[in-house]
Protein backbone atom coordinates (compact mmCIF):
# COMPACT_ATOMS: atom_id res chain seq x y z
CA UNK A 1 0.00 0.00 0.00
CA UNK A 2 1.21 3.50 -0.98
CA UNK A 3 0.09 6.83 0.73
CA UNK A 4 1.04 9.98 -1.01
CA UNK A 5 1.00 12.91 1.08
CA UNK A 6 1.55 16.48 -0.43
CA UNK A 7 3.15 17.76 2.80
CA UNK A 8 5.78 17.45 4.94
CA UNK A 9 5.21 16.75 8.42
CA UNK A 10 6.44 19.57 11.49
CA UNK A 11 9.52 18.30 12.84
CA UNK A 12 10.35 17.24 16.63
CA UNK A 13 11.77 19.67 16.95
CA UNK A 14 9.17 21.98 16.51
CA UNK A 15 7.39 20.79 19.00
CA UNK A 16 9.28 19.09 22.15
CA UNK A 17 10.72 21.84 24.53
CA UNK A 18 8.96 24.69 22.69
CA UNK A 19 6.28 26.60 23.47
CA UNK A 20 4.12 25.14 21.33
CA UNK A 21 0.85 24.77 23.61
CA UNK A 22 -0.84 21.35 23.87
CA UNK A 23 -3.86 22.05 22.00
CA UNK A 24 -1.48 23.25 19.21
CA UNK A 25 0.33 20.50 19.00
CA UNK A 26 -3.03 18.16 18.91
CA UNK A 27 -4.44 20.69 16.01
CA UNK A 28 -2.09 19.58 14.28
CA UNK A 29 -1.74 15.65 14.91
CA UNK A 30 -5.40 15.99 13.52
CA UNK A 31 -4.72 17.72 10.45
CA UNK A 32 -2.06 15.00 9.59
CA UNK A 33 -4.70 12.49 10.11
CA UNK A 34 -7.13 13.86 7.67
CA UNK A 35 -3.88 14.20 5.14
CA UNK A 36 -3.07 10.49 5.70
CA UNK A 37 -6.70 9.60 5.38
CA UNK A 38 -7.30 11.71 2.11
CA UNK A 39 -4.42 9.63 1.04
CA UNK A 40 -5.78 6.63 1.39
CA UNK A 41 -6.90 5.13 -1.77
CA UNK A 42 -6.99 0.75 -0.80
CA UNK A 43 -7.46 -0.66 2.43
CA UNK A 44 -6.55 -3.58 4.07
CA UNK A 45 -9.65 -5.99 4.66
CA UNK A 46 -7.87 -6.45 8.61
CA UNK A 47 -5.47 -4.18 9.94
CA UNK A 48 -1.58 -5.76 9.38
CA UNK A 49 -0.64 -7.79 12.25
CA UNK A 50 3.06 -6.93 11.45
CA UNK A 51 4.38 -4.55 8.70
CA UNK A 52 7.33 -2.75 7.46
CA UNK A 53 6.37 1.37 7.11
CA UNK A 54 8.92 3.24 5.09
CA UNK A 55 8.30 6.82 5.30
CA UNK A 56 10.14 8.87 2.21
CA UNK A 57 10.88 12.35 2.51
CA UNK A 58 10.89 15.01 -0.67
CA UNK A 59 12.01 18.20 0.35
CA UNK A 60 11.63 21.26 -0.79
CA UNK A 61 15.35 21.95 -0.72
CA UNK A 62 18.58 20.36 -0.34
CA UNK A 63 19.21 21.67 3.50
CA UNK A 64 20.97 19.13 5.80
CA UNK A 65 18.22 17.67 7.71
CA UNK A 66 18.09 15.50 10.89
CA UNK A 67 16.32 11.85 10.29
CA UNK A 68 15.53 11.93 13.94
CA UNK A 69 13.35 15.04 13.12
CA UNK A 70 11.26 12.81 11.16
CA UNK A 71 10.42 10.17 13.28
CA UNK A 72 7.28 9.58 11.52
CA UNK A 73 4.88 10.69 15.07
CA UNK A 74 2.52 12.34 12.46
CA UNK A 75 2.20 9.40 10.25
CA UNK A 76 2.43 6.14 12.39
CA UNK A 77 -0.68 7.36 14.39
CA UNK A 78 -2.91 8.22 11.82
CA UNK A 79 -2.30 4.71 10.05
CA UNK A 80 -3.49 3.08 13.50
CA UNK A 81 -6.55 4.84 13.45
CA UNK A 82 -7.40 4.06 10.18
CA UNK A 83 -7.21 0.46 10.35
CA UNK A 84 -4.00 0.26 8.27
CA UNK A 85 -1.87 -1.44 10.63
CA UNK A 86 -3.10 -2.78 14.16
CA UNK A 87 -0.36 -0.97 16.36
CA UNK A 88 3.05 1.31 15.86
CA UNK A 89 5.23 -0.72 18.44
CA UNK A 90 8.40 -2.50 17.99
CA UNK A 91 6.27 -6.03 18.48
CA UNK A 92 4.44 -4.79 15.64
CA UNK A 93 5.98 -2.64 13.07
CA UNK A 94 9.92 -2.65 11.29
CA UNK A 95 10.00 1.62 10.60
CA UNK A 96 12.57 3.27 7.72
CA UNK A 97 12.99 6.51 7.10
CA UNK A 98 14.46 8.10 4.21
CA UNK A 99 15.16 10.85 2.06
CA UNK A 100 13.99 10.81 -1.08
CA UNK A 101 15.88 14.38 -2.14
CA UNK A 102 15.07 17.12 -3.33
CA UNK A 103 11.27 18.31 -5.25
CA UNK A 104 10.79 21.99 -5.17
CA UNK A 105 7.86 21.83 -6.88
CA UNK A 106 6.31 18.91 -5.43
CA UNK A 107 7.49 18.31 -1.85
CA UNK A 108 5.74 15.56 -0.19
CA UNK A 109 5.48 12.38 1.89
CA UNK A 110 5.33 8.78 0.59
CA UNK A 111 4.24 6.17 2.88
CA UNK A 112 4.56 2.58 1.90
CA UNK A 113 3.47 -0.16 4.29
CA UNK A 114 4.05 -4.13 3.47
CA UNK A 115 2.57 -6.76 5.64
CA UNK A 116 4.86 -9.12 6.85
CA UNK A 117 2.82 -12.52 6.93
CA UNK A 118 5.81 -14.13 8.64
CA UNK A 119 5.90 -12.58 12.18
CA UNK A 120 9.48 -13.91 12.68
CA UNK A 121 11.35 -11.79 10.27
CA UNK A 122 9.74 -8.81 12.32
Amino acid sequence: MRIIVPEIPPTNNQYMGNSHSFREYNRMKEYWHWLIRAGIKERPEQPYQKAVVTITYFFPDRRKRDPDNYSGKFILDPLVREKIIKDDSFDNIVLHIQKGGADKQNPRTVIEVEEIRDAENL
